[in-house]
């Protein structure tokens, strides 16, 4: 049973102990950061620092002459990190660790805030300078060229892609003073995109942007809900349009790299954005999809169990033999119940998970590894 655990770079490049420290977890896979998004974290092991504060960079090394051209290129870290991914997964590798490229791809504060063309934007106009969009044709040449790249690197076996689809409102941002998502099924709404490229889309379809737009504000600002049709159109747009960001992106991998296996975090439900993003199974796991979908699997073992069976069962039903992999959380200080994680984690495997992630192990107390140690020997 695969059972791999959450690492930055910055977790194991310059601590020579990390990998083995790793190791001696009982995982069997480590699935490292390729590309990440902003981020403040703690590094509680490391010998030469305890807090690390990143802008959203690309870790591995960019080949230059495959972006040569293009309207969005990978950020890159600072000249310490260039590169940081590699020599961090040699060390992982040869701690005799598998390495998966775990890659945020929508995501992005630098690349959106830089190119707000390319970024969501709600239906008062507002950008969103954390969120590329999955409408936008210079972001689906983004995300496949970077899924394809990392594909092909020597010490990658399988990909992970996050937020690899619609991203929306719903953002942890620094000092965030918005009191989170609405209530009710107003939530959703805030997530709608309307920049120039999914309003043009829109029309293609059939539908009518401005009206959709102007509904979505009444219905933010406490009014009757969007008319049922308009609802409608809108979400059939972009379900449509996911799914060929999706397509786009998995064949750019499929044509380099077609023996790599591909995992997606995302949620079954269609109408969810952000880091795990909605898709159809039909169309996630479909033949043009991924192997296998990551469910994030938070809260008590009962929920995340039932939840993992309904993807199961879903994913049997598409294409038998596609991978259903259970992230459980796995550190205290970020509200995950640590005494329950063995008996979560066969929950989920007796539901019909094929893999388990651990989150996070760079992030992990002694005690947290001492719980995640105890998930490895518990499943055996």
């Amino acid at each position: 049973m695969p059972v791999a655990a959450y690492l930055y770079p910055w977790d194991v490049d310059g601590d020579p102990a990390a990998a083995d420290r790793v190791a001696a977890l009982g995982v069997t896979e480590v699935s490292l950061a390729a590309v990440y998004h902003a981020v403040r974290a703690v590094t509680p092991y490391h010998p030469g620092h305890r807090v690390v504060t990143r802008d959203a960079a690309a870790y591995y090394r960019p080949d230059p002459a495959r972006w040569a051209g293009a309207h969005l290129v990978p950020a890159r870290p600072g000249p310490a990190e260039v590169g940081s991914f590699e020599r961090a997964a040699g060390a992982l590798r040869a701690a005799g660790l598998q390495v998966n490229a775990w890659v945020v791809v929508a995501h992005n504060g630098r690349l959106a805030a830089a190119h707000p063309e390319c970024a969501v934007h709600n239906a008062f106009g507002d950008p969103y300078p954390w969120a590329l969009c999955a409408g936008s044709a210079a972001v689906a040449e983004y995300a496949a060229a970077l899924a394809a790249e990392i594909a092909t690197l020597d010490a990658v076996t399988d990909v992970e892609l996050e937020a690899c689809g619609w991203y929306g409102y719903d953002h942890g941002s620094a000092h965030d003073k918005t009191g989170g998502t609405p209530d009710g099924p107003a939530a959703r709404l805030l997530d709608a995109c309307f920049c120039a490229d999914c309003t043009a889309t829109m029309r293609v379809a059939g539908a009518d942007p401005a009206a959709i737009a102007a509904a979505v504000r009444t219905a933010l600002d406490g009014g009757a809900s969007v008319p049922a049709e308009l609802a409608t159109a809108l979400a059939a747009v972009r379900t449509a349009t996911a799914a060929g960001f999706l397509e786009y992106v998995m064949a750019a991998v499929r044509a380099v790299a077609p023996a790599r296996g591909v995992l997606l975090h995302a949620h079954p439900d269609p109408a969810e954005a952000g880091s795990n993003p909605g898709y159809e199974l039909a169309t996630l796991l479909g033949p043009a999809g991924a192997d296998g979908i990551i469910l994030a699997c938070p809260g008590p073992a009962g929920p995340a169990a039932a939840r993992v069976a309904s993807a199961v069962a879903g994913a049997a039903a598409v294409a038998p033999g596609r991978r259903v992999v259970a992230t459980l959380p796995a550190v205290a200080a970020l509200g995950a119940d640590i005494g329950e994680l063995p008996a979560k984690a066969k929950a989920v495997l007796a539901a019909g998970a094929t893999d388990l992630r651990l989150y996070h192990a760079g992030l992990a107390s002694p005690s947290d590894h001492t719980a995640q140690r105890e998930v490895a020997a518990a499943i055996g």
